[in-house]
């Protein structure tokens, strides 16, 4: 039994090695992905969820920061209400706020797009009778929808460093 327990992960370690799997953040601070990421700067961007999602994005991207940017990330978002759920004297009972991003990696020197994407996600509200509930739950709903779009986006970003090898490269 021992020499199963052994012989199990050297066979699944074995098998992920020559699968090609490697580590997206490689390297450390050190690696491809890191140091690429650590060169991005984030365009402002209007509104309230603008505001949430520059925040969000420098957040996760302040720990690989060099100070010297090498691309722009520029955002155009989208965030919408939609409510739903109606009862028999037309008062909604549910809304649906649903937060897009349309974003492009360009490089800082020559203003060439080199990842043109996008990322979404939405959550579902309850409508209660206190105005200021709903209100709450709404402003809660688009912290959250931020964060889970700017984790979508620096994941890609993640993997177009991997991939370029930290290089700039012509538009996919």
């Amino acid at each position: 039994m021992k020499r199963l327990a052994l012989l199990v992960p050297v066979t699944i370690g074995l098998m992920l090695s020559g699968c090609g799997l490697r580590p997206l953040y490689g390297g450390g601070g050190n690696g491809a992905v890191a140091k690429t990421l650590g060169t991005v700067e984030i365009v402002p961007m209007p509104g309230k969820a603008g505001w949430l999602m520059k925040n969000a994005l420098d957040d996760r991207l302040a720990a690989m920061s060099s100070g010297s940017a090498q691309y722009r990330l520029e955002i155009e978002l989208q965030d919408l209400i939609t409510g739903y759920g109606l009862t028999a004297d037309n008062a909604t009972t549910r809304e649906r706020r649903s937060l897009r991003a349309r974003y492009r990696l360009v490089t800082a020197d020559q203003g060439t797009v080199v990842l043109d994407a996008t990322a979404g996600s939405d959550a579902g509200i309850d409508v209660v009778s206190s105005e200021y509930a709903t209100i709450a739950a709404e402003d809660t709903a688009l912290e959250r929808l931020t964060g889970d779009v700017a984790d979508q986006i620096i994941g890609r970003l993640a993997l177009y460093a991997q991939r370029s090898g930290g290089a700039a490269e012509a538009p996919r």
